[in-house]
């Protein structure tokens, strides 16, 4: 998720806006935290799933 369509509790303000210390605190955790913050266990599963389909798929054309 990114800072555009968070509201801070603090002050009512867009978090990308960084009115206030709370805003600029949450905006650095999400900057710095990156892509890893946005990875979920649903997110893995549906990747391992995908990954065995793949495989499986690849070992029945090699048969």
């Amino acid at each position: 998720m990114t800072c555009d369509r968070l509201v801070c509790a603090n002050c009512a303000g867009p978090v990308n806006e960084a009115r206030c210390s709370v805003c600029r605190a949450q905006r650095a955790r999400r900057h710095r935290d990156g892509l890893s913050a946005a990875v979920t266990p649903a997110m893995l599963l549906a990747l391992l799933v995908a990954l065995l389909s793949v495989a499986l798929a690849a070992r029945e054309m090699a048969l």
